[in-house]
């Protein structure tokens, strides 16, 4: 589990360990760092990242792979990086999103 001085730092921590071509969702890192209910403060975090130049934002969408924070992105920035990495995006939805779905409770044990 990483260490930090606020919330916002710890979910930025968990994000820069996304591995392109792949994605989560607020739910899946608020449940690694144990923050009930806590998927809208990673969604916050999201909405507040965008001028953080080594975080791939892009990698965290909704629970069911939609595009929901593409607003923050500007235009189709959010499905030009994520297409960039190989995921196919069609109507703001993930294709295949079980396949490209990174776990942080899994991945770092």
């Amino acid at each position: 589990m990483p260490k930090a001085s606020n919330a916002f730092d710890l979910i930025y921590q968990v994000v820069r360990e996304i591995p392109a071509g792949r994605v989560t969702s607020y739910g899946a890192i608020a449940a690694y760092l144990g923050m009930k209910g806590g998927a809208r403060m990673v969604g916050w975090a999201m909405n507040a990242s965008h001028t953080i130049a080594d975080l791939p934002a892009h990698r965290v969408v909704n629970r069911n792979g939609l595009l929901t924070g593409k607003n923050f992105f500007g235009g189709d920035r959010m499905q030009m990086l994520l297409e960039s990495e190989g995921i196919q995006v069609e109507n703001d939805q993930i294709l295949r999103f079980n396949t490209h779905f990174w776990d942080p409770a899994i991945e770092l044990l």
